[in-house]
């Protein structure tokens, strides 16, 4: 049972109507997320406005999903891993790659390095070592690029400890950010 409410989308008024109608024209549903976080429209507005402004960055999407999911695995966010698992696939992520980022690792060694930066900075509150960041840059990330994984994983603490908060409701097929259950799971 959520421990805070969704708006039903029907029944929203003003700017929450107005951000709930946009998500649902642009992603033909309306998650959870989204409905709960409408409880205040300033959260919803800076949640969604920070994904858009994300989405015009360098990183690939599927390079933000699978941020996400490592965030996810490193905060045991169930929500966000069953989500960002849903749209990795989307975007292509295959189902093994989809697993293992979960637990904070890629068969990509590039890719690795982001998820490894990721993690260092949720584990860590952001006091990475000055060699977690030099590793980031050798596998190839520009300063910019760096920038945005550090926003990727901010939004994504934003959206983990509001689910943790909200206890939301999964509308995506379930997938656990528990290392255990995922290893080799399918999606």
């Amino acid at each position: 049972m959520p421990r805070i409410q969704p708006i039903d989308p029907q029944q929203a008024e003003g700017k929450a109507k107005a951000l709930l109608d946009g998500a649902q024209k642009s992603l033909g549903t309306v998650p959870n997320l989204f409905k709960t976080m409408a409880n205040s429209p300033a959260v919803l507005g800076a949640y969604l406005g920070m994904h858009q402004a994300l989405s015009g960055g360098s990183l690939s999407g599927a390079l933000r999903e699978q941020i996400a999911l490592a965030v996810a695995g490193v905060n045991g966010c169930d929500y966000c891993a069953s989500a960002h698992n849903a749209i990795g696939e989307k975007l292509g992520v295959d189902e093994t790659e989809r697993a293992a980022n979960l637990r904070g690792a890629s068969a990509d060694h590039k890719t690795q390095a982001a998820l490894d930066f990721a993690r260092a900075i949720v584990q860590r509150q952001g006091w990475v070592s000055d060699e977690q960041l030099q590793a980031v840059r050798d596998a190839g990330y520009s300063e910019g690029e760096v920038a945005e994984i550090v926003a990727a994983v901010v939004q994504n603490i934003f959206s983990n400890y509001f689910n943790h908060i909200a206890d939301t409701e999964i509308d995506f097929p379930f997938v656990s950010s528990k290392p255990e259950a995922t290893a080799g799971a399918n999606a």
